[in-house]
């Protein structure tokens, strides 16, 4: 609007002033949200957004260090593809060769059961978008599926992206199937529960370096502190860092005592906000335990539950202090996930490489994060309405 609107015969300068002054705080007053989101875009895009970019440009190129800086070539996804083909490939996916007649049928039956289940999203009616996220989860199922059969199957050694997916999988499995059984125990009228809820929570304020040497010097077989127990049943000479399983068993050790108190914490919220009446009704009516938590108790902390374990999985994906302090990655490769994995490449000095393995972690993480929402929480959800 022009300033000839504003200043009409009879107008005062003062009046003309307080018009201006009236039209730019209606400005403002419009335009406050741009204002204050103004600079967390701004950091937003120094930085989150500028590293990523610059982290593809690291993916796509071999990188080199000279006197001047950094000189980058452009090789596109070589250092993608890299990861599934010759030397690094033993390294990311582990061997692929000689794979047993069990891991066949497994592989088999795995991949029947996924293209039944795209046929039958296909014949319900999915829409195009829906189509391509169920195809996209079918392929990196059947691709997790065949290297579990070429890998533990088969007697082949893993890579380091089957290790991330053990540690996923079953560590957090078994994190949540505790942490969920002390916050049960712990939300029955029990004496001392108080106390076991502040010593449950102490390990999830410690560091996970703080962790991983603690744990690196508890289970040192010949000065920590279980040592009269090792040799009390015959291991004074044994390391369970060079067993590749039980390396494996005592890295998740360690990560779930460190995590279980955040499930913990989480549920027993969970539980503590059931509906008492409806506990009690069903137990005047003589309804089991079992019953009471299948039909009552469930349903109302599963939205809890669900949201935990997929921020739990999150987390697990990302993991490397405990790995990288208690075993270096080893024996070999044995304990050395992906986050570890592009680690070790970065220190090298590879950083195409590292950045491309990243990726591939965030790609798979990303699936199959999406994929378990998907089609498991919001599963449960539509089975509890």
């Amino acid at each position: 609007m022009s300033n000839s609107n504003y200043f009409q015969p009879g107008t005062s300068p003062v009046g003309f002033k307080r018009l201006r002054s009236d039209h730019l705080n209606e400005w403002l007053d419009r335009h406050s949200r741009t204002f204050f989101i103004a600079p967390a875009l701004v950091l937003l895009l120094a930085f989150a957004i500028f590293p990523t970019f610059y982290s593809i440009i690291f993916a796509l190129s071999r990188v080199k260090f000279t006197a001047n800086g950094l000189r980058f070539r452009f090789v596109w996804f070589d250092n993608f593809f890299a990861q599934f083909s010759g030397n690094e490939q033993a390294h990311f996916l582990g061997r692929l060769t000689n794979i047993s007649v069990l891991g066949w049928v497994f592989f088999a039956a795995v991949t029947a059961a996924t293209l039944y289940w795209l046929y039958k999203s296909f014949r319900n009616g999915a829409s195009v978008v829906g189509l391509i996220g169920r195809f996209i989860s079918a392929a990196m199922a059947i691709s997790i599926a065949f290297l579990f059969s070429a890998t533990l199957l088969s007697g082949n050694p893993w890579g380091t992206l089957m290790t991330t997916l053990f540690y996923v999988f079953v560590g957090c499995t078994v994190q949540f199937f505790i942490g969920t059984m002390l916050a049960l125990l712990c939300s029955q009228p029990i004496s001392g529960k108080n106390f076991f809820r502040v010593l449950f929570f102490i390990p999830l304020m410690i560091t996970p370096l703080g962790v991983g040497y603690a744990f690196k010097m508890v289970l040192d077989i010949t000065k920590g502190p279980l040592q009269p127990l090792w040799d009390a049943i015959g291991l004074q000479n044994w390391a369970w860092s060079t067993d590749a399983w039980t390396a494996r068993w005592f890295v998740i050790l360690g990560d779930s005592w460190q995590w279980i108190p955040f499930i913990f914490i989480a549920m027993l919220a969970a539980l503590e906000n059931v509906s008492r009446d409806q506990v009690e009704a069903a137990e005047v009516d003589g309804a089991s335990n079992l019953m009471i938590f299948q039909e009552i108790t469930w349903p109302q902390i599963m939205p809890v539950a669900m949201t935990i374990l997929l921020i739990r999985m999150v987390e697990a994906f990302k993991i490397v202090d405990l790995p990288n302090i208690m075993t270096s990655g080893g024996p070999g490769i044995a304990t050395e996930s992906i986050t570890l994995h592009s680690y070790f490449l970065w220190r090298a000095n590879d950083m195409g490489s590292s950045s491309a393995v990243a990726y591939l972690l965030l790609i798979l993480t990303v699936v199959v994060c999406a994929s378990f929402f998907n089609y498991i929480v919001l599963g449960q959800f539509k089975k509890t309405k």
